[in-house]
């Protein structure tokens, strides 16, 4: 398949060449389970690896089923009735995305924990000690689970609301012509329909479950992902912390397969036949009681935690962190920046490739580049570690017989290596902008230019990049946001006395200095506020397509 890809144009050798360089981390960890420590493993799984099995098991079911409630609820109210703010409603049920789900973590640990807020609020109210009431503990898996599900239900609700979209009218007038109530219509018609989509969204909710790192750390709940940052800074052993990213890899892949079946099913059994249900008009208290349940979600998974950040924020109570601040910010638009103009670089070049040769050979290494964003920062990290690791051994050797000179972790132990781990976990972000854009340039545009004599790197700096400008800008702002709050692979592989936004946060409420953690936190959820702006107007013109 390489030979045959070898002897095409230089955009289909770049896609091999590339694809086998982003897919590296896989194949390091894939290999690392030939270099087998049985004395390891074996105090592993006497110790913390069934602990890791099920709690990650807990905290992805868990997960998935929580935000599969919430966002199948919240799509199914919103697409079929219209009621008074419904508008409003139907952006602000995006703005969890916004919330990391370490900073939420933070936050609602500041509101609930024994010092905080409301506890002493009961405590004063009612003239209770210690030992006179229970409070459920939040810094529990039980908690992880909560507070994850309240920021990654919009995975399945934008994807239930698109299916339920498009379901048609004539499925309502039937179940309406039957004399079925609207609920058992829910259960019996619309949701067995949307079924593919919203196990799809399921699927990705469980994907950033297993891939979440700050949440679990702080809550100090032992998953796969911090095992791995354990087992490689606790105790040295990148094989061990290799083998254990393989295993999580395992579960991903799983989920991926779901995931994948749940699309195909979704495209063989569309639902899209004539005119879209419209929502039906709900007055009076009904329309409130509508409008106050869609409202909860975004209270907690949001504007309560956004409330409480914004307080801390303006107590800041260590002056000298703020005037760090600066240095955080420049450092996160340093490499927010520089990782988007790349990665989406990567993923136009990919797209055009598919655009020039749609071969099997360019699919499958597209596919594979694609896999990273289900891989969870904690195994990126440890598959890039290891190449470049070995690489800068490698150089430093040869330099030092040479010119008697060792220049240092050139490769490993700076920005390099934080830019190809964000290439590999965001690359999947961008090409699904890169691909969408190209696919709506008519192929004659391409025949027209080549019948002009253009080459095809002429065709795609003179008509493809100028039109495809608003998919390259909204690609470059998901991966700047993305790279913004992506918090294990830097924290893993950011160079020495280099900090971002999100490592600070995640180190001063480590320290339990969360007011001070509130400036960072709330800069990163203000700027991720900008995809949802983005979401919700693609949103609008996919319901108004099926109007």
């Amino acid at each position: 398949m390489i030979k045959t890809a070898l002897k095409g144009s230089a955009f289909t050798i770049y896609s091999v060449l590339a694809g086998l360089l982003l897919g590296l981390p896989l194949f390091v960890i894939f290999f690392s389970f030939f270099s087998w420590d049985t004395a390891i493993w074996q105090h592993l799984a006497a110790t913390v690896l069934p602990k890791y099995i099920s709690n990650s098991l807990m905290l992805a079911f868990g997960v998935g089923f929580g935000a599969t409630i919430l966002g199948t609820c919240l799509a199914w109210l919103i697409v079929n009735y219209n009621f008074y703010g419904r508008r409003l409603i139907q952006w602000m049920v995006l703005l969890p995305l916004a919330m990391p789900a370490y900073i939420i973590a933070y936050t609602y640990t500041g509101l609930l924990d024994f010092a905080g807020p409301l506890q002493t609020f009961i405590r004063g109210t009612f003239d209770l000690g210690a030992q006179d009431y229970w409070f459920p503990e939040v810094r529990s898996l039980s908690g992880a689970i909560i507070l994850m599900s309240l920021v990654l239900y919009p995975y399945v609700y934008i994807l239930a609301r698109t299916a339920f979209s498009e379901q048609s009218q004539k499925y309502r007038e039937v179940s309406e012509l039957a004399g079925v109530s609207p609920l058992k219509h829910f259960f019996k018609v619309a949701l067995p329909l949307a079924r593919p989509a919203i196990m799809t969204g399921a699927a990705l909710a469980m994907m950033e479950a297993l891939a979440d790192f700050g949440t679990v750390e702080y809550f100090g709940v032992s998953t796969f992902t911090t095992g791995i940052y354990r087992t490689w800074f606790g105790m040295g052993d990148i094989k061990a912390a290799s083998q254990l990213s393989g295993f999580l890899c395992l579960f991903v892949f799983i989920l991926i397969m779901v995931e994948k079946m749940s699309r195909r099913d979704s495209q063989n059994y569309s639902s899209r036949q004539g005119k879209s249900a419209q929502a039906k008009q709900v007055n009076g208290i009904n329309g409130i009681l509508i409008f106050v349940l869609c409202s909860l979600p975004v209270a907690f998974g949001f504007i309560i935690p956004f409330v409480q950040l914004a307080t801390w924020a303006l107590s800041f109570s260590d002056l000298s962190n703020l005037a760090d601040y600066p240095e955080y910010a420049m450092n996160s638009a340093m490499l927010a920046s520089i990782g988007a103009i790349v990665v989406v670089a990567m993923a136009l070049l990919f797209s055009y490739a598919k655009r020039l040769h749609p071969s099997k050979t360019v699919s499958g290494f597209i596919q594979l580049v694609s896999l990273g964003y289900a891989l969870p920062g904690t195994v990126i990290a440890i598959g890039v570690l290891v190449p470049l690791g070995w690489l800068d051994i490698k150089l430093n050797v040869m330099t030092n017989v040479w010119f008697d000179f060792q220049p240092g972790l050139v490769f490993s132990g700076t920005v390099f290596a934080l830019i190809f781990a964000y290439a590999i976990r965001f690359m999947s972000v961008a090409l699904n902008n890169t691909e969408a854009g190209i696919q709506r340039i008519k192929p004659s545009m391409d025949e027209a230019s080549k019948v002009l004599g253009d080459s095809p790197t002429q065709r795609l700096l003179r008509i493809h990049i100028p039109l495809l400008k608003a998919s390259l800008l909204s690609a470059t702002l998901l991966v700047f946001v993305d790279i913004l709050k992506e918090l294990p692979a830097t924290l893993v592989l950011r160079p020495f006395n280099f900090n971002t936004l999100a490592v600070k946060a995640f180190e001063l409420a480590s320290d339990e200095r969360l007011i001070d953690a509130a400036l960072p936190s709330i800069t990163i959820v203000l700027v991720g506020i900008l995809p949802v702006i983005i979401l919700t107007k693609t949103l609008d013109g996919i319901e108004r397509k099926y109007a």
